[in-house]
């Protein structure tokens, strides 16, 4: 089956954060938007079908997720696509992983406690450590063009200091798309152990990876002090259907998140399509998810060459994996707001500003679109910097 990514959907008047409520990042309209991390691709036809067939049932009453359809799709899935072991009373649903995350940072730790991540990092976990009255604590880890360096050194120091309590992970990396090795992996499980500090491993782009590139789940290293948070949302395009899950193989901690999400929070009941969704996609959409690959990463050579050929004053090496290339954009000598008046008022063009995610010398753009949009993208691109 050969699917049709080139196919442009216009996404307008769908209450689309990127496409509608484009100004509220940008200050403007009338700009071609590589922003938020979904796709402009349709889901599998897989998907809408169920999802059709489900809508055809017309009552949508409360929804449950703990049944062995929703967990086998996901001990397939890992088995399949990572030829990775996991239990099935390992998994709970989530909402979100950002709300996982919140959850499992409020449980290992105390106001003040401080959460290590490497840095840059996407920016919605910067709230949540901070809001949630954590210590933020930053590793640098650089990009594909400095060949993903990590600052072992400050992460043995800051690891070894009794009141930072956990490691924030997240593999493959938002936004450098760098996948953890598994012998990068084995060293932070082995230093985290040994000063008692618990990880929090988001992996949910896990299923976009390139070249002879490995992803591999932390539980398969280790199944003491951690927890794995991921969703099928990125993969195929599903997050406004709203859902997640998590592996917890701790059972202690794993009924504690239950009571979080039940008790205290009513979030029990899934959303009915987003359940449907994600059991349809991790048992139908393979072909989909491979064909998919191999069009980003087409899109992601598409960027490395025309920033070679036209805009010789960036500098972008293929990442690793994500659809999110990580540009640098340190040689122009631009400040980030003056750089992004470049972009929105002269390119047009909206690209995230690194600064958002922590580092001021690069931009962060979605290139999960059609060939057509990303080439005017990359026009509007150049033609922003030699305005």
């Amino acid at each position: 089956m050969k699917i049709d990514f080139d196919k442009v959907i216009d996404r307008h008047h769908t209450f689309s954060t990127q496409w509608d409520y484009i100004s509220d990042r940008f200050g403007r309209e009338d700009i071609l938007p590589f922003s938020i991390s979904d796709t402009d691709f349709p889901v599998p036809e897989e998907v809408q079908a169920a999802l059709t067939k489900r809508m055809a049932h017309p009552i949508y009453g409360y929804t449950r997720w703990n049944h062995a359809e929703y967990k086998d799709s996901i001990v397939n899935w890992f088995k399949n696509r990572h030829q990775a072991n996991i239990a099935a009373d390992w998994i709970s649903y989530s909402p979100s992983v950002g709300f996982s995350i919140a959850s499992f940072i409020r449980m290992k730790s105390e106001e003040n406690d401080g959460v290590i991540v490497f840095a840059p990092m996407y920016d919605a976990f910067y709230n949540i450590i901070q809001s949630n009255h954590r210590r933020l604590l930053p590793v640098k880890l650089t990009g594909a063009d400095q060949d993903y360096q990590i600052d072992w050194d400050t992460l043995r120091l800051l690891l070894e200091e009794e009141h930072n309590k956990i490691l924030l992970l997240t593999n493959p990396h938002n936004p450098t798309g760098k996948v953890f090795s598994k012998k990068e992996l084995q060293k932070i499980v082995q230093l985290c152990q040994q000063n008692h500090v618990f990880i929090i491993s988001d992996d949910i782009h896990s299923d976009i990876v390139y070249g002879t590139n490995t992803y591999t789940p932390i539980t398969e290293l280790t199944h003491k002090d951690i927890v794995l948070c991921s969703s099928a949302s990125k993969t195929f395009n599903i997050p406004g259907l709203v859902g997640s899950y998590l592996l917890c193989p701790d059972d202690d901690l794993l009924v504690q998140f239950l009571h979080e999400l039940k008790q205290k929070n009513a979030l029990s009941s899934a959303s009915i399509f987003g359940i449907t969704a994600q059991i349809s996609a991790y048992n139908q959409s393979v072909t989909y998810v491979d064909e998919l690959k191999a069009y980003l990463a087409q899109n992601m050579q598409l960027v490395q060459d025309f920033i070679a050929k036209n805009i010789p004053e960036l500098i972008f090496v293929k990442p690793e994996a994500t659809y999110l290339a990580w540009i640098n954009v340190s040689k122009l000598n631009l400040t980030s707001a003056k750089l992004q008046d470049k972009l929105v008022n002269t390119g047009r063009v909206g690209i995230m500003a690194g600064a958002t995610y922590g580092d001021s010398h690069y931009i962060r753009m979605n290139i999960a679109c059609p060939r057509k949009k990303l080439e005017d993208g990359l026009k509007r691109l150049a033609l922003a910097i030699h305005a």
